[in-house]
This record gives C-alpha cells, structure tokens and sequence, in this order.
C-alpha cells in the first residue's frame, strides 16, 4: 500500500542502480512496490484507515519491481479520500510532469532522492488526515491512470490489493505519456515498467471473512458496547413515523434543502457508505419501505460519531432522532442527532447484491428471505388481506365463525391420510383433522344456519408444488341451500376479492374481461364461468366414454381409457397410470381417472367441473336427474383445483352404507385414504339435518393464484421442509 512522506525517503543500494530500495522505505506490493512522495509533512497516510486530503503538491509517483524503480513527478492539485469500500485520487492539470529513471549507481544522482529533497526545500507541510479503511475490491477505471497527470481524474478502487493489475494494464499509455514529458534530467532516460513484469502480479483477492469470523467480530462489538455501558439489545423505541410516512410527508422537500421538523424512525441496517471521518451515509429499511440517514460528526458529536461507525454494521436494527434533509444528489434523509442501537445482529445479511438465491434456505428460514427478498414481503402481506377479506366477506352475508376441533378420535370429511398422536393423559389415540367438515355440519343440526371456519388442516400425504402436509382451507355451510347456491357464492366471492387486491382489470364494457396474469399466462375471470359435468369433459377425450358410463361398462371403459393414456401421456407417465386404471374397479372411479389424467391439467380459465360418480363422493346428495352422480362440483384454474363442494347428504341411513362401503375398501386395501364409520356424526345426522350446501376452498392455492406463485410453498410462511441433516 501506498505511504506519503515528507521528508526524503530511506535512500536505494548503492550496489545497484536497477535494484528496488530498501523494504523499509515503502510497502511491498504482490511482488511490486508502489509509493508515493508527498513534500513536507512529517505524516504519513496508511490505506488500512480513512484517510483524506487535498492540496496542492509537487507528487512523486514511485513505482519499481524486478526491473527497477521509475519516478512520476508532477506539480499538481492532489485530492485523496479513502473509506471502507471507496477510494478516490483526483489530480488537477498539472503545468509539468516527467518519469525519470536512474542511470547511476551513486547515492546522490538517485532522482528520487534528488527529487524528494529538492521539493522538500519548497513545499509546505501538507495536512493528512488518517481514517478509514481500505481493505477489499478491485479497480475501476483503469484506462485514465495516465492522464492523472495532465488533467482531472477520478480513480475509484474497491481495494487496494489488485492496484497492481490495474497499473499492468495502464502500461502502454503510460509510455505514450512520457515520450510526451516536456522535462527531463541529463542523466535520466524515459523508461516504462515491463508489461510482462507488472502482469505477474497477482490480481486474486483476498477471500472474504467466514461467517464465523464474522459472528466473533460482531460479538466482540457487542462487548464493547456494554463495556462502554450501552445496551447493544434495547428493550423498546418509539417512532413518530414510518420511512414511507416520511418518503410521502417530505416528498416536495428540494435538493439541498432542510426541515428543522423533528422526527425519530427505526429499522434495519442496509447499506453503511462513510466518507472520511466526518460524513457518513446508512440505509435503513422498515416494514413500510427505505429511508437514507444522514450522519456527520458535528449533528452526533465526534465520540457518538466515532463509536457508531465503529459498532455499527448491516443488519443492525436501530432507532433514531434527527431532522429531514435532501441532500444535493436528491435523496431524502434524516439528519441524525440521537443513533440509538436496539439490536446488534450476529449474523451478517445475505448478499446486497444478489440476495438469498438458494431456494431450500429461503423456506427454511423465512426470516432471512425476508430480508433478503423485500418483495417476498408482498406476498404474505396480500395472504393477510386475502384471509382478511374472506372473513368480511362471509360475515357481510351471515357466516358466523365457530371453531372446531383439531383432534379427531374417527378423521373423516375427506379422503386423505391423517397424522396420528396421542393424548397421554386420556391414553387416547388420535388423529389430527383433515377436514372440518363433519363438526360444522353438526353445528347446522344444531339450529347455525350459515357457519364456517379458516384455520388448518393437516393430511399425511406427499409434498409438492401443490401439496403441503399443513394448509389452511375455509369450509361453510349454509342451511336450506344447494350446491348452485355455493357455485354462485365462489364466483362472486374469488372476482370480488381479485378487484379489491387490484389484480385483476376491471370491466368497462361488455366486451371486456376482468383478466389475471398468471406465470405468463392470462386468465379471464369475467362472471358467469363455464360449468361442464366430468362426463362431458372427458367424453371430448375419449369419444364413446359417455355410453360406458350409462351402460356401466366397465371392460370397454378401461380399453378406451388405457388406449387414450398411452397415446396422451405415453412413456412412464403413462405406464404409471395404466396401473391406476387396472386397479378400479367401477365405471365412477375410472371416470374420475380419466378425468384427472386427461382433462384437468387443460383448464386455465375458471371452471365448474360438476357432476360425479357417488363411488368418489360419500357425503355428497345423490343428483336429482342423473343416476350414480351425485350434486357436486370442484373450481378449477390454471390447471389445479381450488374449490371443492356439494349438496350435503342428509339421510343418515344412506350415509352409513357409504361410510360402511368405505371402511371395507381400507380394510380390503382398495383405497388406504378412505374413511371410516364415524359413529358422532351419524348421530348427529339422526336428529335431522336441513337440506344444507357445503364449500371447500384451499386457501393457500387460491393465494398462489392471486399472488402469482408458482410453489405453495411461496405462499406459506414456514412450509414443512426435512431437517438439514436429513436433507443431506
């Protein structure tokens, strides 16, 4: 790195005139050495700290290695600031400049020594001052080292250790500069550094502190704090405003100008600029959005000044006072005069520029990702008001919220796997719910006309984009109500709710659609949606699959199936799904099959898909018009199911032969998802249940829907991921 001095530096060996001097005399630097001369000040500015300085000097570049040292002289305005991440060197136009090498092997013909001794005998003391640090990046602007001597120049550097490959690649018009150079001494010869010398240099740099290594230096701050009786963890601050409020309040506020309002804010640590040792620049974040802060050392005073800049790193939560001001570049700040540390995180932030990239970390640790991600924050804030507005929704209409339990001694109301447990006390086995459905139904026996309730709901099944054990569903019950009814409410309740979160566009005339963008692709969702039966869609697969199914034909309907699946899916997919087929055992099931593997992935718009086999629907009406289907309907969009809902059973003979029909496929290892005879339920059906529609949404795919995400897991705050060590 770079030294200044004042007086002459140590002299070179006089046993060779081509030899680097003394290692004394300046740092060495990946196999060069590179120093600087300033004239008469007996200080010195090491690269290690902040350091500024401006003034007008006579500027002795020095630069030497394997084939000995040259000098730059130049009679020049010299501007030097460094800080932890920036350093800048301007030069003003110098009147002459000149590189001189030396030709003797004398001591006192060295047109260093000469030349240090001579401007010494002239120069007044320059005023260094040594601050920050400089300790890691590479070089900019590499092409205008050269003219740094003849006219104003900016060199920003993000580290001092790959200078070298910057001079290397300077080499050519250097040499132009000095055939140019309008002094030289008599017994001096133009000279320029041999490019192949300079390239040897090593241009790696250091590797960057562990997070270890990092985690010991922000616990050794905290330290330092409470030794210096600070709190580096605070028990409370209040803020008179967000950094939106301030952004919105303020946003009129010219550059360069002030308010003397006072205001106080607090958030996280983003960015740290310091620019010597009186100006410094924070970003701070909130839940609302950014702010700038402001720090000089004259608003803090010089110890608090000091003391912030030396405890304080990103991901620092803080609080603090001050005034608002837009500085000259036009961002708006607060001026600080009270910095108060509320929270010294030990753990650095991801990376500011590329983020959290790595997608099992960002589930695994949301918080993170939330840092990380700003925009992450959207999607869940949209999940609370989609929650939020479902529930107005459905109170506005008479939906009155009751909750239900979460252990279950017989799951049912659905045909999943359920999570087992045990209630030690009682001795009891039991199973986590998988749906709410039966104890919201016995509410309406009870004399609730319309209930509901939002909450979770857990099934022991596999995971993907889909599919995660826990999710949350809304299902209500209206009394005196059929599964139309529950097809206008879903339409009506998923548009209304897409306008109010704005995205969707709304109508203006009758040929327009209200249009949702989702993974690229565009969805109308103008009312009404189509509703087509099972049958329909996947006759339009497999023509003449319809007559199989009113004739009960189940040999011709698993031909034309397999033959439809193979031509479809074709390779494992295919095989994977013929083995499906051989396992039904009834026209209702193989339609549901077909249905899944054929038509469901094709629905993109909105659609009621409505009419199914009684064999796939045990607590569903049987339909008043068409035999073995009952009156039932599921939402389709984008290819997945959203809603699920039907016209309630209620007559409690024919629910036990279903239950008991479902029992005996577990038992007899048909369908392991089925469910069992629930003895309560049936009770409750006895005392009369009133004609009654039911409704099923998957909350979190109805998020994905509104939020465009492709994984449910995006939309859930903490998805259920392997333990790490699992999951290596």
């Amino acid at each position: 790195m770079p030294f200044f001095w004042s007086s002459p530096p140590p002299k070179a060996s006089s046993s060779s005139s081509s030899s680097s001097p003394p290692a004394r005399a300046w740092k060495r630097f990946g196999g060069r050495t590179v120093a600087a001369v300033a004239t008469g000040s007996d200080a010195r500015a090491d690269l290690a700290r902040p350091t500024f300085f401006s003034l007008p000097v006579r500027c002795f570049f020095f630069f030497g290695d394997d084939s000995g040292p040259f000098l730059f002289e130049s009679i020049s305005f010299f501007t030097f600031a460094s800080s932890a991440r920036r350093l800048t060197i301007s030069f003003a136009s110098s009147s002459s400049c000149s590189c001189r090498r030396n030709a003797s092997s004398s001591d006192d013909d060295d047109p260093l020594m000469l030349a240090a001794q001579k401007a010494s005998s002239k120069q007044r003391s320059p005023k260094l001052f040594p601050e920050a640090t400089s300790d890691e990046a590479t070089v900019l602007g590499r092409r205008h080292m050269t003219a740094a001597l003849v006219r104003r120049l900016k060199l920003v550097c993000f580290a001092m250790p790959t200078i070298q490959a910057f001079l290397a690649s300077t080499t050519p018009p250097v040499r132009s500069l000095l055939r140019r150079a309008p002094r030289m001494a008599a017994n001096s010869t133009v000279v320029t550094a041999p490019r192949t010398a300079m390239a040897k240099a090593p241009t790696t740099p250091p590797p960057p502190p562990s997070v270890a290594e990092i985690r010991e230096t922000r616990l050794a701050k905290a330290e330092a704090m409470r030794a210096s009786g600070k709190n580096p963890y605070a028990y409370a601050f209040e803020a008179s405003h967000r950094a939106s409020e301030l952004q919105s309040l303020f946003s009129e506020l010219e550059a360069g100008g002030e308010d003397a309002s006072e205001v106080s804010v607090c958030g996280r640590v983003t960015a740290k600029r310091v620019f010597g040792k009186k100006l410094a620049f924070f970003g701070l974040r909130d839940s609302s959005g950014d702010i700038q802060l402001y720090l000089e050392k004259g608003s803090l005073g010089e110890d608090d000044y000091k003391s912030v800049l030396e405890w304080t790193d990103a991901g620092d939560v803080v609080g603090v006072e001050g005034t608002m001001k837009r500085t000259n570049k036009g961002e708006l700040s607060v001026r600080v005069t009270r910095f108060d540390m509320l929270t010294k995180s030990l753990a650095p932030p991801p990376d500011k520029f590329k983020g959290l990239t790595d997608v099992a970390k960002r589930y695994r640790h949301r918080e993170v990702d939330l840092i990380a991600n700003p925009e992450v924050r959207s999607v869940f804030e949209r999940r609370a008001k989609i929650t939020s507005f479902i529930r107005r929704y459905l109170e506005d209409r008479g939906y009155l919220e009751i909750e239900t339990p979460t252990l279950h001694f017989q799951p049912g109301g659905a045909e999943a796997k359920p999570f087992e447990t045990k209630h030690n006390a009682l001795d009891l086995r039991l199973s986590l719910r998988i749906a709410t459905e039966l104890h919201l139904k016995r509410l309406v026996v009870g004399g609730f006309d319309k209930v509901y309730e939002l909450g979770r709901v857990f099934r022991n099944e596999g995971i993907s984009s889909r599919h995660n054990p826990e999710f949350t569903s809304v299902e209500l019950y209206q009394a005196y109500a059929d599964y139309e009814t529950m097809m206008d409410l879903t339409e009506d309740l998923v548009v209304t709710l897409a306008r109010s979160l704005g995205v969707v566009t709304t109508t203006t005339t009758p040929d327009d659609k209200d249009e949702l963008i989702y993974g690229g692709e565009t969805l109308s969702l103008r009312k009404p949606w189509p509703r087509i039966s099972m049958v329909d869609l996947v006759e339009r697969k497999i023509p003449g699959f319809a007559d199989c199914v009113a004739a009960n034909d189940i040999a011709k309907a698993k031909a034309l199936a397999t033959k439809a699946i193979v031509v479809a899916a074709g390779g494992v997919k295919a095989a994977a799904a013929l083995v499906v087929v051989e396992k039904q055992t009834t026209v209702g099931e193989l339609l549901n099959v077909c249905f899944e593997e054929l038509c469901e992935h094709e629905l993109r718009d909105p659609t009621f898909v409505v009419d199914y086999p009684v064999e796939i629907s045990p607590l569903a009406k049987p339909h008043r018009a068409k035999a073995n289907f009952v009156e039932r309907f599921e939402l389709f969009a984008a290819g997945r199911e959203l809603a699920n809902a039907f016209s309630e059973l209620t007559d409690p003979v024919d629910q036990r032969r279903r239950f008991t029909d479902q029992a005996n496929k577990k038992a007899a290892g048909l369908n392991d998802e089925a469910c069992g005879v629930d003895e309560d339920y049936l009770f409750a059906l006895e005392h009369g249940l009133p004609p009654t529609a039911g409704l099923g949404i998957g909350v979190d795919r109805l998020v994905m829907l509104l939020t465009d995400s492709p994984s449910i897991r995006d939309v859930i705050a903490f998805p259920l991921l392997k333990p790490v060590a699992a999951a290596e």
